[in-house]
């Protein structure tokens, strides 16, 4: 069997909380707890929970961006781990990230074409870097044309197809989603989502996907993990644990959590 592409171990995170008295000890919070996961190459994990129950926390330490209590995340059979810059850059140049919020995750004084090439430049990527802006930008659905525009200019779904563009432009292996259609429209979301699952599929792409609607998971993703205060619950082939919760939890959100009505049945 192939090793997987993306392997965390034991993942703790804890955060110690302000005291509540001069003499007493500080509490713990422990936002990451005991987490196990991995990811195929090729594969597709969905991260659900409420919001609290760790999953921004945990994809953080997955993308170096945070040091676990305890535990270790390994890339292709590389720890990763949080620090300098240059020590990971070969591990940026093989993971991206799209965030929740387009607008804001775009510099509003960059041009579209500075904001696909800005991962190009800082990752040293040794090749024609107009002509890769081009690709990517036909590759999600816009013209050309827009290279000299800036994001205010565009509409929501729009400005999160530049932010892919940029996540897609340094040919990354894994590519990961924290909540990447939750403020856009319905009908937009839908559109969005077929992106990037026709991007995965055309560039053998790894997804991780972070998600309180599990409409969405659902369309994208192979496996599901589901977390509770930290914990996973339950984890395991996305339409087997949808059609058959094994936990409670999981139950009380499938009937709880809002999901794309475009997206029922799939």
């Amino acid at each position: 069997m192939t090793e997987p592409l993306l392997v965390a171990t034991g993942i703790r995170r804890t955060f110690a909380l302000p005291r509540t008295s001069l003499l007493g000890a500080r509490a713990v919070r422990h936002a990451v707890d005991g987490v196990d996961l991995e990811v195929a190459t090729g594969g597709s994990l969905g991260i659900v929970g409420e919001s609290g129950s760790g999953k921004s926390t945990l994809v953080r330490i997955l993308l170096g961006l945070d040091r676990a209590t305890a535990g270790e995340v390994r890339f292709a059979g590389q720890p990763i781990t949080p620090g300098p810059p240059r020590r990971l850059g070969w591990f940026r140049r093989q993971a991206q990230v799209v965030l929740q919020d387009p607008f804001g995750s775009l510099d509003p004084r960059m041009t579209v074409a500075s904001i696909v090439r800005e991962p190009l430049v800082c990752l040293d990527i040794d090749e024609d870097h107009d002509a890769r802006i081009d690709e990517v930008l036909v590759a999600v659905g816009l013209d050309t044309d827009v290279r000299s525009r800036y994001p205010h200019e565009f509409s929501g779904g729009q400005q999160q197809r530049i932010a892919i563009a940029r996540a897609i432009a340094p040919r990354p292996t894994i590519l990961f989603g924290d909540e990447p259609v939750s403020s856009l429209d319905v009908s937009v979301r839908v559109q969005i989502l077929d992106l990037l699952r026709r991007l995965a599929d055309e560039y053998a792409l790894s997804l991780v996907l972070v998600s309180h609607d599990l409409g969405v998971v659902r369309y994208l993703c192979d496996d599901v993990m589901v977390l509770r205060d930290g914990k996973v619950v339950e984890r395991g082939p996305t339409a087997a644990v949808f059609d058959a919760p094994a936990d409670d939890y999981t139950v009380a959100l499938l009937r709880a959590v809002p999901r794309l009505p475009a997206l029922e049945g799939n």
